[in-house]
């Protein structure tokens, strides 16, 4: 699809088709930097938690919200990104939501309480979730049939790069320059991005009557059905699930919601978004593998960070240095990938890609309280090799064979899919460590005892050790047995860490059965 008409005067010369076609590789380029700031900001919190929590004087359960109000208003927004295309134009609506992310980001940076940062998180949410399949659609429609590859393996490439290297930016950021900076980072890239959009793309026609025609239920009950659900998923485990009524209504409001939202948009002949899609076995297949791989990503970029900050004592530059491993093979990758994909059956390099995965968080399962970062770059850079052969071609199975027309409506439900199997993933992984901790507490207190043998002779070198140390013999043995205690609920911890990852590499290899159940594909258009 070419670019619509630009206004120009009647006296201006006609543009070149290779200066058209610089001007839209500048627009991809600007648009994909977006999806790289979007993500990114999912996780630049993570590593740097504690910083921002005793800033704002806020609790772990309190602060939760910041990733809750950011994730829900992010997966709200991009169903309904087609449809505002569509009012607004497309080159208005990218540029509002870029201009509206770098305002909100730089808002977060200055919040002085947990109340305003929630808001601000939203409000980042509502702009950088648009940006996601705005860039997709972006690419898939402008850029000749030719150079698509291209531009789907860079904007892969930013989706799998960004929740990698969030925890290694806001890690460095926070360490030498306090959390804000790690809002503020988003400035220079704003810039860039407002610059290449405004250049690149063309002015198109907006059409603000079509508000007046829009399935308003439709959209009401598909906003409040993937809030509710969001919020089940983010609060549930902190508040014991069903126990609580708070869960309770929201897990209700999601279900009731979003089966009338489903229901609508299959029932009504002009759906905003078309969810018939899910019906094609390509994408279908595509959407539930990238699921369970968004689940194992962004799993993986919150289990491991935890793990080095509870057990390994690591503050939030050292756990982004280990981070950082898995991005660098990425970047060699992708571009293999992207050649290979247009020769070879994509059902193949994708299970190559899953396995490598797979066996990445199968290495994490022998951890140990005394793993240091040097034993994790191995399985780090073999996440980071498989990635790339993952995410791209699961975007060929979604896109390849696509009608034009509905493009916009393949990118909005795959990269949603994506993001709904990281909220999921991280969930559920939260609820396992904490269940499968209770588990093993107690499986090691059975043998760890007041009365065993191996518990008395080491409470006794507890003891001589504290009461040389303090000089002092009252109440050196229930320090020892507190010592011990903690001993065995860290140990508990490692051994559910290893759980965790055990469960993941277990999804990915499932997850091989599901994709040779789509068609064959090969990026280059053979079957």
């Amino acid at each position: 699809m070419k670019p619509d008409a630009i206004d120009r005067p009647a006296s201006a010369s006609p543009e070149t088709p290779d200066a058209a076609l610089r001007r839209t590789w500048i627009a991809v380029a600007a648009a994909i930097l977006g999806v790289f700031m979007s993500i990114l900001d999912i996780q630049i919190t993570n590593a740097s938690l504690k910083e921002i929590f005793g800033s704002l004087s806020a609790t772990q359960d309190e602060g939760s919200w910041m990733s809750t109000a950011y994730l829900a208003a992010e997966v709200t927004v991009i169903p309904l990104t087609t449809f505002f295309m569509t009012v607004f134009g497309l080159r208005n609506y990218m540029l509002a939501n870029s201009v509206l992310f770098v305002i909100f980001s730089t808002l977060c940076g200055f919040a002085w309480n947990l109340q305003s940062m929630i808001v601000f998180r939203m409000l980042q949410g509502l702009a950088g979730g648009g940006l996601i399949p705005m860039a997709m659609t972006l690419l898939l429609t402008r850029l000749p049939p030719q150079k698509r590859m291209t531009g789907l393996a860079w904007m892969m490439l930013s989706t799998t790069l960004a929740p990698t290297l969030g925890p290694t930016i806001g890690g460095i950021l926070t360490d030498l320059y306090g959390w804000p900076s790690i809002f503020f980072i988003n400035w220079a890239p704003g810039v860039l991005m407002v610059l290449g959009l405004a250049y690149g793309l063309d002015r198109g026609a907006s059409k603000p009557q079509i508000l007046q025609q829009a399935d308003w239920l439709a959209i009401a009950t598909m906003a409040t059905g993937l809030v509710s659900l969001i919020i089940f998923l983010e609060e549930g485990n902190t508040r014991d699930w069903f126990d609580s009524r708070f869960v309770q209504f929201f897990f209700v409001s999601a279900l009731v919601n979003l089966s009338l939202w489903i229901f609508l948009m299959l029932s009504r002949k002009n759906p905003f978004v078309n969810l018939g899609l899910f019906g094609r076995r390509n994408f279908g297949v595509s959407s539930v593998v990238g699921a369970t791989t968004g689940m194992a990503l962004y799993g993986s970029t919150f289990l491991l960070p935890l793990f080095l900050a509870q057990i390994a004592g690591y503050n939030s530059r050292q756990i982004g240095m280990v981070i950082m491993w898995m991005g660098l093979p990425q970047l060699v990758m992708m571009p293999i990938v992207a050649r290979l994909s247009k020769v070879y059956d994509n059902r193949l390099i994708c299970s190559v890609g899953l396995v490598l995965f797979a066996m990445s968080s199968f290495m994490n399962t022998t951890m140990t309280a005394d793993t240091m970062s040097d034993q994790l770059i191995a399985s780090q850079v073999l996440r980071g090799l498989g990635q790339p052969m993952i995410v791209l071609t699961l975007s060929n199975f979604a896109t390849v064979r696509m009608e034009m027309h509905n493009m916009s409506s393949a990118s909005s439900l795959f990269n949603m899919s994506r993001i709904l199997g990281g909220a999921v993933g991280t969930a559920i992984l939260a609820t396992l460590l904490t269940l499968r901790e209770k588990y093993h507490s107690v499986r090691l207190g059975e043998s760890v005892t007041a009365f065993s043998d191996g518990v008395m002779s080491r409470v006794d070198l507890l003891s001589s050790a504290f009461s040389r140390d303090a000089g002092d013999a009252a109440g050196v043995g229930d320090q020892a047995l507190a010592t011990i205690a903690r001993l065995v609920r860290r140990e508990s911890f490692v051994m559910a860490y290893n759980d965790c990852f055990f469960v993941l590499s277990l999804v990915l290899a499932a997850s091989i059965a599901v994709l040779w159940l789509s068609d064959r594909v090969v990026a280059g258009g053979g079957k």
